[in-house]
């Protein structure tokens, strides 16, 4: 697939890893590899509304063949006015899954296992992306991720930014065939969507289908 120059609109685009960005998530959220290469990876400029509802400009990398779509994701967040906080590059952060989600920043690609394990995270592959991460944590067991996010853990309370199945991060992503973290059943990672490959042919399957009934 090639890796395309996006123009969605102004404040919306894609484009190649651009070389200085390269070297800035070298050996930090990008280490060499055999699952996945700078190629394969798409470099987005994102605008957003912040926490004080002000126009902000943010940057992510996502794998190439999900740029549009994430564009496209954001676009319809941005016009909602929904608010995310920040997003930046995790590079921003050594790489630091945990410094990142304490400091609720919103991000994609970051070549790393799973959290607590040894298997290769969708992170890893720029095909999941974490919103609101202090306000929705990861929860396993008794661990809460990041640590300062304790407080937002109790998901029947109600509190602002809290993503669930009515808040529109959540129908934006599903529209666009992305899962969501916070359906899982041994564990709940509430600020985590994720399209993998599977997905991918689930959603192909389902436009044919839906172009055979029309």
């Amino acid at each position: 697939m090639k890796n395309e120059v996006i123009m969605l609109r102004e404040g919306f685009s894609a484009c190649p890893v651009p070389d200085d960005v390269k070297e800035r998530i070298k050996g930090v959220t990008y280490k060499e590899n055999s699952e996945i290469h700078m190629d394969d990876l798409s470099y987005l400029n994102i605008r957003y509304l912040d926490f004080s509802h002000n126009i902000a400009e943010g940057e992510m990398i996502v794998h190439k063949s999900l740029a549009k779509e994430v564009l496209e994701i954001f676009e319809m967040l941005f016009e909602a006015e929904y608010e995310i906080e920040k997003i930046r590059l995790c590079d921003e952060y050594d790489g630091d899954d945990e410094r990142s989600m304490a400091d609720n920043n919103s991000s994609a690609f970051n070549f790393r296992n799973v959290a607590g394990t040894q298997e290769l995270s969708l992170h890893a592959l720029g095909r999941a992306i974490d919103i609101n991460p202090l306000y929705n944590p990861y929860i396993v067991g008794e661990k809460i991720s990041p640590a300062n996010s304790a407080e937002f853990a109790d998901r029947r309370a109600d509190f602002p930014h809290k993503i669930n199945h009515h808040d529109l991060a959540f129908k934006v992503f599903a529209s666009k065939g992305w899962q969501w973290g916070g359906d899982w059943t041994n564990s709940k990672d509430y600020q985590h969507f994720y399209k993998n490959k599977e997905n991918l042919v689930k959603s192909a399957v389902d436009k044919i289908k839906k172009l055979v009934s029309e």
